[in-house]
C-alpha cells in the first residue's frame, strides 16, 4: 500500500497542511492492503489502524472515520438492533411482595438496563396493603396507570389520593412514595434510559405532579366515543395533556399517553409513527388483537403482519416506524393505553405519523 508519512519539523507536533491537520507519524491511506510501503522506503507488516492508534496523542485516541455507505444506516448494517416485538403477561405482577418489575429488553437492545426501548422503561408495580414503595429513577418524566387498588402518593410537598383507573404524571427531581391502603398494581413508564444514554442527570422539574382522575378520564373518553364522527376516525381515544406543553399537547415534554377504546366489531385501520409505543391492555374480551408490520399492500393492509392477541393486563411493544392496526371481533368493547416517547419526537419534529 502506498502511503505518505508526514512529520513535523520537530517530529512531535501536528502540522496544518492544505486545510488538513497532519499528525506526527500518521499515514494517509491510498489502498487497503495489509503491507504498507512508506515514502521513506520502510515496509511494516502491521495494519494501518494499529500504527495510527499507537501514534495518537490522547486527544486523538477516540477519533474514527467511516466510508459513508458503511455507517449511514447502522440498523440496516446490523450495527444496532431494531426494537424487538415482545409481550409481557399480567401474571408478572399478580403475586409476590411490593416491588417494581422492569419489563427489560436491554439485552436485545444492546444497552444498559433496565430498558424496554432505547429511551423508555416500562414496568409493572405491585404495592401490598399497608406498604410504601419509593420511586426514584434518574428521569424527567414518569406516568403511572392504576390497574387496581387505592392509596396515596407523596412527591415533595404534594400529596394526593389515587384509585383504580387513575393516571398520574410525575417529574423526578424528588422521590415519589406510593402508600397503598389495599393491594395495588400499576403500569409505570419513565424515561431513565434516555438520560442514561445521554449521560445526563435530572436538573429541574418541568411540570408539577398531576392526577388524571379516572372519573374525569372516562367521561372524556365516553364523550369522544359518542361523537357521530367517531366511527370515521383512526382511533376512538383521548390524549392526556399538560398545560406546560401546549405545542406538543402531551402528558409530559417527553411522554405521550393515550386512553382509547376499540368498539365491538370494530377495525381501527393501520397507522405508524417514529415513536416507540409501550402498550397496556386495560380490559378486553377474547377476539381482540393487533396486527403489526413494516409494509402496506395496495389496499392499505399490513403485509405479513405479526399478530398480538390481547388479554387483560397484557403489556406489549410496538416498534417505532411499524404499521399497526387493532381488531375487535367480539361483541364487547376493549380498552387500551399506549404510552410513547412522542412528546420528545413531536418536539424534535420527527414523529412522522402516517395513516393508511
Amino acid at each position: 500500500m502506498m502511503v505518505r508519512l508526514f512529520t513535523s519539523p520537530t517530529g512531535t507536533t501536528p502540522m496544518l497542511f492544505g486545510g488538513l491537520i497532519l499528525l506526527p507519524h500518521v499515514c494517509t491511506v491510498t489502498s487497503h492492503h495489509r503491507f504498507h510501503r512508506l515514502s521513506r522506503g520502510h515496509t511494516v507488516n502491521k495494519p494501518l489502524n494499529e500504527q495510527i492508534i499507537s501514534a495518537r496523542p490522547s486527544y486523538l485516541a477516540e477519533a474514527e472515520f467511516f466510508e459513508y455507505s458503511k455507517a449511514a444506516n447502522p440498523i440496516g448494517a446490523k450495527l444496532i438492533s431494531r426494537v424487538p416485538y415482545h409481550t409481557f403477561p399480567a401474571s408478572l405482577c399478580q403475586e409476590g411482595e411490593s416491588r417494581v418489575i422492569p419489563l427489560d429488553l436491554s439485552q436485545a437492545l444492546g444497552c444498559e438496563g433496565p430498558a424496554t426501548g432505547p429511551g423508555l422503561c416500562a414496568n409493572f408495580v405491585r404495592v401490598l396493603a399497608g406498604d410504601s414503595l419509593r420511586l426514584a429513577p434518574n428521569a424527567t418524566s414518569q406516568v403511572l396507570y392504576v390497574i387496581e387498588g387505592e392509596g396515596r402518593l407523596t412527591y415533595d410537598k404534594s400529596t394526593f389520593e389515587w384509585h383504580k383507573g387513575c393516571f398520574v404524571a410525575l417529574p423526578a427531581m424528588h422521590a415519589s412514595i406510593l402508600q397503598a391502603s389495599s393491594d395495588s398494581r400499576f403500569y409505570y413508564v419513565h424515561d431513565e434510559p434516555l438520560l442514561r444514554y445521554l449521560g445526563a442527570t435530572r436538573s429541574e422539574d418541568r411540570f408539577a405532579p398531576t392526577l388524571y382522575a379516572s372519573e374525569v378520564a372516562n367521561a372524556h373518553l365516553r364523550q369522544a366515543a359518542a361523537d357521530p364522527r367517531a366511527k370515521d376516525r383512526s382511533r376512538v381515544s383521548i390524549l392526556l395533556g399538560n398545560r406546560n406543553f401546549p405545542q406538543t399537547r402531551t402528558v409530559t415534554h417527553v411522554l405521550w399517553a393515550m386512553y382509547g377504546l376499540v368498539p365491538a366489531g370494530a377495525v381501527q385501520k393501520p397507522h405508524r409513527h417514529q415513536s416507540l409505543a409501550l402498550d397496556f391492555i386495560v380490559d378486553c374480551p377474547p377476539g381482540c388483537y393487533s396486527l403489526v408490520g413494516t409494509q402496506l399492500d395496495e389496499a392499505g393492509e399490513i403485509v405479513n403482519p405479526t399478530r398480538v392477541d390481547w388479554t387483560p393486563g397484557l403489556a406489549f411493544v410496538t416498534p417505532p416506524g411499524y404499521w399497526h392496526a387493532h381488531y375487535n371481533t367480539s361483541d364487547r368493547e376493549a380498552l387500551l393505553i399506549p404510552i410513547q416517547d412522542a412528546g420528545l419526537q413531536t418536539w424534535l419534529r420527527a414523529l412522522d405519523i402516517r395513516f393508511s
